[in-house]
């Protein structure tokens, strides 16, 4: 992509989408929410009552789950419909991933599937190629999976070691080396693998029972456990010369864009488990008692279930309008790189939401939340590599923070809006390009990773604040009160966070005194709105969810 587009779209996301362009989950029509259902009761009825089998590594169970899959039609959503799919785009595939979040390490082997596993034949696959696999992926006759990262190449996982070698007649590739830590690697039939030939790095097909290719023992983890993991093995493994993947020298394409839409679906799977674990949490600060009255009437009980809603809130927002801005865009060439700073503020928000979530539903478990037999403990653990895999989230604030630093940050604002959430959205922008401005007049280099944490991180905070706003706006669901209390505590809350790192990063620069007091003094003559009553609000949040018995949107 030409360096200015990419410029126009960055500056895109800091002038505010209209309402008309602006998607949410309150926007979902009866049939989407009909396949939303679909996918509950899926997980209710097929995966949860399996889950410790699942856990078990019960690998017949797990492919006929993915078989039953298939049969209902949850497989294909991304794929065209010549192919056995239907065509639905990042909205609804989000909706599955989110539904699918409640299914434990389960809905880790199935992101994979219908992500990495699958999205690769859809984008780059020759019309041979995706008729010989999409057809079987989307069934679920067969388990695809994904290998990309080796022993010595993780987050630089571009400078894997494994090698492609053409034969003297040209008709195949030899490939050596091995991929770590490959889910599905015991139950996929066919994966995309990543290796270094002569032009650069290439992305093969590599069906399991190619010769050469084996799978390592299942590896010892501390969470996830129902999904396969292990090192897939090459050795001498022959991959026919038609079986290359986009063009040879240009894998690196498919890597990262298959990665930015694995990083959104890892979103979408993210707030489901959230949504799950303010569940779990609310029904038992209901039922435990303790000073001879539930938990959940206790204020500092209230003000965590009201943190799990209104982060939730933030993320849902978030993602489903990078969703629906990504199917508007969907017919442009290059889509998928437009939008790999908006997948990764997903990615950072949503594991880091979860995190905190899980953390505190164990918490208001008491000690029993540390207990395997009650769900919030599973919970718990699989919830910490969600900040690690698809790329780690200081990785992933490296994107964002670098996609910045690539413009000119002398863009003029709006004028300042009269409605408070837009002043706190407002005065944030301002904050941050201020922000950008000093970092690059200082000629700030992006090894300096301190100062792109905290551009990233206000730049997290931004997106999430404006998607928030606008879905509240927008929204006439039966609960807009609520949403709209969430609002207030996501733009005040995220405004505060954006001062704070602006000033830190602003007090750190390495110029003379007299600058940097100039530069403090600008940051501080930005407007503050007056802030919310934050006590009051969250006691209302609160009530929503205790009377809701759940995420109460």
């Amino acid at each position: 992509m030409a360096k200015t587009e990419n410029k126009q779209h960055i500056w895109n996301v800091f002038s505010s989408p209209t309402k008309k362009a602006f998607f949410s989950p309150d926007d979902f029509g009866e049939e989407e929410q009909l396949i939303a259902k679909t996918a509950e009761q899926f997980v209710q009825k097929e995966i949860i009552p399996q889950i410790e089998s699942i856990e078990q590594h019960d690998y017949a169970m797990t492919r006929r789950l993915f078989k039953q899959l298939g049969e209902v039609g949850l497989l294909g959503v991304e794929v065209a419909e010549e192919y056995g799919g239907f065509a639905l785009g990042k909205k609804i595939s989000g909706l599955i991933a989110e539904k699918m979040g409640y299914g434990g390490s389960f809905s880790v082997s199935f992101n994979i599937h219908v992500g990495v596993g699958t999205l690769p034949y859809v984008y780059f696959g020759t019309e041979q190629q995706k008729q010989t696999y999409l057809p079987k992926l989307v069934s679920g006759e067969w388990i695809g999976s994904y290998a990309l990262t080796e022993p010595n190449a993780g987050s630089d996982a571009l400078q894997a070691k494994t090698s492609a070698t053409l034969t003297a007649d040209r008709s195949s590739w030899v490939l050596n080396g091995e991929k770590q830590w490959i889910t599905n690697a015991r139950i996929a039939d066919v994966f995309v693998v990543f290796a270094k030939t002569t032009e650069g790095m290439t992305a093969f097909i590599v069906e399991r029972g190619y010769p050469g290719v084996a799978v390592g023992p299942e590896e010892k983890k501390m969470g996830i456990k129902g999904s396969s993991t292990a090192t897939l093995i090459l050795e001498d493994a022959t991959i026919p010369v038609e079986n290359v993947l986009g063009q040879v020298g240009k894998g690196h394409l498919v890597a990262l864009n298959i990665l930015n839409l694995a990083r959104l679906k890892l979103a979408f799977a993210n707030i489901g488990t959230s949504k799950q674990a303010i569940e779990l949490s609310v029904n038992y600060s209901k039922e435990r008692k303790q000073f001879d009255q539930p938990i959940q009437q206790f204020a500092m009980i209230q003000e965590k279930l009201a943190d799990m809603a209104i982060n939730v809130y933030g993320a849902e927002s978030a993602a489903y309008r990078t969703a629906g801005l990504m199917d508007e865009q969907e017919a442009e060439s290059d889509y998928i790189a437009k939008f790999a700073m908006e997948c990764a503020i997903n990615k950072v928000k949503s594991s880091e939401t979860l995190g905190r979530i899980v953390d505190e539903a164990v918490q208001i478990h008491g000690g029993y939340g540390y207990m395997q037999e009650y769900d919030v403990e599973r919970l718990y653990r699989d919830a910490r590599i969600s900040r690690i895999f698809e790329g780690t989230n200081e990785i992933n604030r490296l994107t964002i923070a670098k996609a910045l630093l690539g413009d000119d940050p002398s863009i003029q604002l709006t004028e300042k809006p009269n409605q408070r959430n837009e002043q706190f959205i407002h005065s944030a922008k301002q904050l941050l390009f201020l922000g950008l401005k000093a970092f690059s007049d200082c000629g700030i280099q992006r090894e300096e990773q301190e100062y792109l944490r905290l551009l990233a991180d206000s730049m997290i905070d931004i997106y999430v604040m404006e998607s928030a706003f606008l879905r509240t706006e927008n929204s006439l669901a039966k609960q807009k009160d609520c949403q709209q209390l969430m609002t207030h505590m996501l733009c005040e809350e995220g405004y505060r966070r954006v001062k704070s790192n602006i000033l830190s990063s602003l007090a750190s620069l390495d110029v003379n005194e007299t600058v940097k007091q100039a530069l403090l003094n600008d940051a501080r003559t930005i407007d503050v709105p007056m802030y919310y009553n934050s006590i009051l609000t969250k006691r209302q949040i609160a009530q929503y969810v205790i009377n809701s018995g759940k995420y109460p949107i």
